[in-house]
């Protein structure tokens, strides 16, 4: 860890609290060094138009090289004016440089120190109540969110010391003591227990991705109201609770194996590029691979329990299908989507997949055309997002060695190619939908369907030329062209 000297002045009481905390970090065995800001020698001052033009005085060289050292960064410092010291954040200004704490990719930032915490010591002149309350702390959020944040460091701890002007000797021994209990807490981590349980659920919420799974509820439900108007409640939780862990197991494993892509990523966002909780450090490698092997087993536990009440051998078979084909979109030995495969796997798991498996649970038969039926302009919906995900990552993927479509075909014939199941989506539902196995559950989808694959027909065709970066807005439009042909059966078999 280091701790950072924040006061222009030596000696000074920011100094004996540092060298408390220092003293408390080491005793609980810490590696710990200490950098006294008034006594390093450089221009605070940003004087070139880019303040990567300006070269690094020796002192701040050392400084920079001890902050990549740390994996635990503390900031000592007054809250003069409510914020801290000019030479600070002078410091801040020529140490965090743009290409080594920070990115910027087409107006998007992305900080590059993910994976340190810090703590804030801060003295002041008023009870640290009124600095929280009625100031509302502007430097504690400044250092927190503006600067630290925007890094990917932490902030994790703060500690509001004050008044200063009329503290007894007493009072700054209290103090110290404060200071130095809080580098020993460094014992049993950079944060509480509570933070500590949060911060890790917040992880794998994040790393879940459910902002991919109501479609898949959706299209496993029309399969189970398609074999059955009255559903078997226990049966029908058991078999989503298979479908749930299978998915989680496979946005995991996505995480592991997609590593080396999704680290090179400049263009990730909420629906490519995955979760990047490995990338950033939220999670380990080995929190990773204990995920993926608790879905495997509570999907693998729903689908016993579901098999234990008879659901039939071809039920197993569907349930096997899916987890082979879910996992081996990234995982070996298949890694169907680093050989142009994976927007096929994903387009069928999702559509025939989760509706066979809905129907067979509830007591259909494979052989039934309803399920077939109802699956094809459904998997003709989803492939024009599947394959526009890729767009993003098309970069980072061939420097990963990743062959997706995408990568395979290059910008304009990967936007070209999304128009053809964007147009055939609707003339399936127009050839299938008066089949009599359907009962009806396409009608009224093409009034809905139609004029918005006309729009994300044109947007792709105006898209065509675009060389790189993200498409949030085209995927956004490429997601919800699914919801016509999911929903519409939906709501007509319910």
């Amino acid at each position: 860890m280091l701790v950072i000297v924040g006061h222009p002045r030596s000696p000074s009481l920011c100094g004996a609290l540092a060298r408390s905390y220092a003293q408390g970090a080491c005793a609980a065995g810490m590696q710990v060094e200490l950098i006294e800001l008034s006594a390093l020698r450089f221009d605070p001052d940003v004087h070139t138009v880019s303040p990567t033009a300006q070269a690094l005085e020796p002192d701040l060289v050392r400084a920079w090289q001890r902050i990549e050292w740390a994996d635990h960064l503390v900031f000592v410092f007054p809250a003069w004016w409510g914020v801290g010291p000019a030479r600070l954040y002078g410091f801040l200004d020529r140490a965090l440089l743009p290409g080594v704490a920070f990115r910027e990719h087409e107006g998007r930032f992305e900080g590059l120190l993910n994976g340190k915490t810090a703590h804030l010591v801060t003295t002041m002149d008023m009870p640290h109540w009124v600095y929280r309350l009625l100031f509302r702390a502007p430097g504690h959020t400044a250092m927190k969110r503006s600067i630290l944040g925007f890094c990917g460091i932490a902030a994790t701890r703060t500690l509001a010391l004050g008044p200063v002007r009329d503290s007894s000797a007493g009072q700054r021994a209290v103090w110290l003591e404060q200071a130095r209990a809080m580098g020993f807490s460094l014992r049993d981590g950079p944060r509480s227990q509570v933070a500590s349980a949060a911060v890790r659920l917040l992880a794998w919420l994040k790393a879940l991705r459910l902002q991919f799974y109501p479609m898949s509820w959706m299209a496993y439900t029309v399969g189970a109201l398609g074999a059955a108007s009255s559903l078997d409640a226990w049966r029908y939780w058991l078999g989503y609770g298979f479908l749930f862990f299978a998915e989680a197991a496979t946005v995991f494993a996505n995480e592991w194996f997609d590593f080396e892509s999704d680290r090179r990523n400049a263009h990730h966002g909420p629906f490519n590029g995955g979760s990047r909780v490995l990338v950033t450090g939220e999670l380990t490698f080995r929190q990773m691979a204990a995920g993926i092997a608790a879905a495997l087993a509570l999907a693998i536990g729903c689908a016993g329990l579901l098999l234990n009440g008879a659901a039939g051998g071809a039920s197993s078979a569907a349930m096997l299908a899916m987890l082979l084909l879910a996992l081996g979109y990234t995982a070996p030995p298949l890694k169907l989507s680093w050989r142009g495969l994976g927007e096929l796997d994903v387009g069928l798991t999702h559509s025939i997949g989760v509706v066979l498996c809905g129907y067979l649970v509830q007591g259909g038969r494979w052989r039934d055309a309803f399920p077939w039926l109802v699956s094809m302009p459904m998997l003709l919906a989803i492939l024009p997002s599947i394959i526009l995900a890729g767009f993003p990552d098309l970069e980072a993927d061939r420097e990963a060695g990743k062959r997706t479509l995408a990568a395979r075909l290059g910008h304009r014939r990967t936007m070209l190619l999304a128009i053809l199941p964007t147009v055939a989506a609707p003339v399936a539902a127009l050839i299938v939908k008066d089949a009599p196995a359907l009962r009806g559950s396409l009608d009224g989808l093409l009034p809905w369907a139609v004029p918005h694959g006309v729009v994300l027909t044109v947007l792709l065709w105006r898209a065509r030329f675009r060389r790189r970066g993200r498409i949030d807005l085209l995927l956004v439009a490429a997601l919800t062209y699914i919801l016509w042909f999911v929903a519409i059966p939906l709501l007509r078999l319910a």
